[in-house]
């Protein structure tokens, strides 16, 4: 059997220009969509696997983020997304492969899919302030309406998907820390009818955060394993809100849909485009925003105190359990992910905890420690005038001389706090044997980072599959970042199969094997025992 691991597309919706803002999130826009070169992949493993023999199958494993509802700004106000569906309520057929653009309406839904996909009839007094400036939280109805602009804005993507699982394929959902609204069975069920397949059909299986691939490889997005990123309960990830459940959104996912969807210039598939120094912000600024985004210490600053409030306030939430519940839901992840009952719980307990319960390493990563000590100063500085003032009588503008004495040891602090994204790795070798004595896998394959990694830790071969989202080095989005990355396991001539990373150059017609630059770093790719012979 053949294993496709790709992670980190963050599909999203399709970003119209703007013309009075021709750089905002232009990265976002239809002519950088990866969906081409995905079809182009699916259709080259196939042939592939199928000059192996008419029963060679192959297992494609999307691995975390592979949709970014985070990113998803559109709202429910006027006519909803159209998905274009196959006769029958079951996707299929060209009608996938464009979008509606005559008007025809679709055909009728059940009463599940119907309950799942329409806002509810107050859905306009749902949406609040903060929803219409940064786009809908997670709960079920706004998951789906989001699920629904993605399939929308990318036929190209789910007919290849669709025509590669027609052929008999199977393809895995593990969901990663933008997509952890996979979670919602209605979510699940939106992109089944996209794809063509029943509830029941196991060609499509969705997977809360990991899932065990022919018995000798461990897959996981990795952001367990991220203080950042971590969802804080994978088995029970709803809690309630105002009496509405809701999916518990990570304190890294929530800065991105409170902060960067506010400020569009940054992209946040790259991470050197958004996480900078002082002196490359400011330098940043007058390139990019000072004439379009004056304002932009006010976007951040409240967008940064809403992250810091919701991520609080989400973190001392209970999740929500069924008490009655608790035993067939772990069984039912454990059956999805080809473990047992008690291995999902052993590997629940890897999961580290989340940054939110340290409101001051929060605080750093936002930047408002910084900010509110220069408040701070300032209105010292401020006090120190209105008494010297007292005594001598003196003009306010001394307060700026004040504030110039108390700056150095500001500046100073403020550069000595380092952001912490990524400062441990995901996998390390305490990790590397636990997830071994655990799972029996003796390869472990991580996202996430954006970063392909090949190496080996304590006898597990750990590799990070890369991504596939559009980075780019600068906002007019011309000089690409990275390349477009994953992992292929194949069957080799005994009872093994042999991984190793891959990249597909955009817009060309087959893969080739990705050398990492540091030959220390990548071992020889070996064989990896399987009881697998499928």
């Amino acid at each position: 059997m053949h294993t496709v691991v790709l992670s980190d597309m963050h599909l999203s919706e399709a970003q119209p220009p703007e013309p009075r803002r021709p750089l905002w999130m232009a990265y976002k826009r239809r002519e950088h969509f990866i969906d081409g070169d995905f079809a182009r992949l699916l259709a080259h493993v196939a042939q592939v696997a199928a000059a192996g023999g008419p029963d060679e199958r192959v297992e494609l494993v999307l691995n975390g983020d592979v949709f970014d509802f985070d990113s998803v700004v559109q709202l429910p106000a006027g006519p909803r997304p159209s998905v274009p569906l196959a006769p029958g309520g079951r996707s299929g057929g060209s009608r996938l492969r464009r979008r509606a653009a005559d008007g025809t309406s679709e055909p009728p839904l059940s009463a599940r899919q119907r309950h799942s996909v329409t806002p509810p009839d107050d859905s306009v007094g749902k949406v609040d302030w903060l929803a219409r400036l940064r786009g809908l939280g997670s709960e079920n109805w706004m998951s789906c309406f989001k699920m629904r602009c993605i399939i929308a804005d990318h036929p190209v993507w789910f007919a290849a998907l669709r025509d590669f699982i027609g052929q008999g394929h199977r393809a895995v959902f593990v969901a990663g820390n933008h997509d952890v609204e996979l979670c919602w069975p209605d979510v699940q069920g939106l992109i089944r009818q996209a794809l063509g397949v029943d509830d029941d059909d196991l060609r499509v299986t969705f997977c809360n955060w990991f899932y065990l691939s022919g018995e000798d490889t461990y897959i996981s997005h990795g952001h367990q394993y991220d203080p950042n990123c971590v969802v804080a309960n994978a088995i029970d990830p709803l809690i309630e809100v105002r009496g509405r459940p809701r999916m518990r959104i990570p304190f890294g996912d929530l800065a991105a849909r409170y902060m960067l969807n506010g400020m569009g210039y940054f992209n946040p598939n790259a991470t050197d485009n958004y996480i900078m120094s002082g002196r490359q912000y400011v330098k940043f600024f007058f390139r990019y925003m000072l004439l379009t985004q004056p304002l932009l210490l006010w976007t951040w600053f409240w967008g940064a105190l809403v992250t810091l409030y919701v991520s609080l306030r989400d973190h001392l939430k209970p999740s929500m359990r069924d008490p009655l519940r608790v035993d067939d839901k772990v069984s039912d992840i454990a059956a999805r992910s080809n473990v047992t009952a008690s291995q999902v719980r052993q590997l629940a307990a890897l999961s580290v905890p989340s940054a939110s319960g340290q409101p001051l390493r929060i605080m750093r990563e936002l930047w408002l420690d910084r900010g509110f000590l220069f408040i701070g100063i300032a209105l010292l500085a401020w006090q120190i005038m209105l008494h010297i003032n007292i005594a001598l009588p003196i003009s306010p503008l001394w307060a700026f001389a004040a504030l110039a004495l108390l700056l150095p040891p500001y500046l100073v602090y403020a550069s000595s706090v380092k952001a912490k994204v990524f400062d441990e790795p995901l996998l390390n070798e305490r990790r590397a044997r636990l997830v071994a004595a655990i799972t029996g896998a003796c390869t472990v394959v991580f996202g996430h980072t954006h970063k392909p990694v090949d190496r080996m830790l304590a006898g597990v071969r750990y590799l990070n599959g890369g991504f596939w989202s559009p980075a780019f080095a600068e906002p007019e989005c011309k000089t690409r970042v990275g390349t477009q990355s994953f992992v292929w396991i194949k069957p080799t001539s005994g009872k093994t199969r042999a991984a190793a990373l891959f990249e597909w150059p955009p817009g060309q017609q087959a893969p080739r094997p990705l050398h990492l630059k540091s030959a220390a770093a990548q071992p020889p790719a070996g064989a990896v025992p399987s009881t697998s012979t499928s």
